[in-house]
């Protein structure tokens, strides 16, 4: 996998007025965080947002599909993101919208987890 720096740019740029877009690299991709909460990573050059059961409808209604990845014994393996439609490449307000919706996901998810207890010393 690869990480396109110009996408993570252009989705700096389309989110600034949702907040600050930073990026980790990860296994030769990369996590976004908007404000601090994952919404998307960036695979193989495309940008594939967060999804969860609550918003599956609509990612399955605009025709999106999960973000698999095949795993070392060849077994196929997703993960709750998918594909950015089309538009949000070249269309900021298509950006804001649907990385709204990936956001709320990331919210739900964070909101999910149990905090990290401290390691003993």
């Amino acid at each position: 996998m690869s990480v396109d720096t110009g996408l993570v740019d252009w989705v700096g740029e389309a989110l600034a007025p949702m907040g600050h877009v930073t990026m980790r690299r990860m296994m030769g991709g990369a996590t976004l965080y908007l404000d601090g909460v994952v919404f998307a990573i960036v695979a193989d050059d495309r940008l594939w947002f967060k999804a969860d059961a609550t918003s599956d409808t609509r990612w399955d209604g605009a025709g999106c599909e999960r973000f698999t990845f095949v795993m070392k014994e060849g077994k196929v393996a997703s993960m709750n993101y998918r594909a950015a439609p089309d538009a949000v490449y070249d269309d900021a307000d298509a950006m804001r919208e649907w990385a709204a919706l990936a956001h709320e996901a990331g919210l739900r998810g964070a909101a999910k987890k149990k905090p990290r207890k401290p390691k003993a010393s």
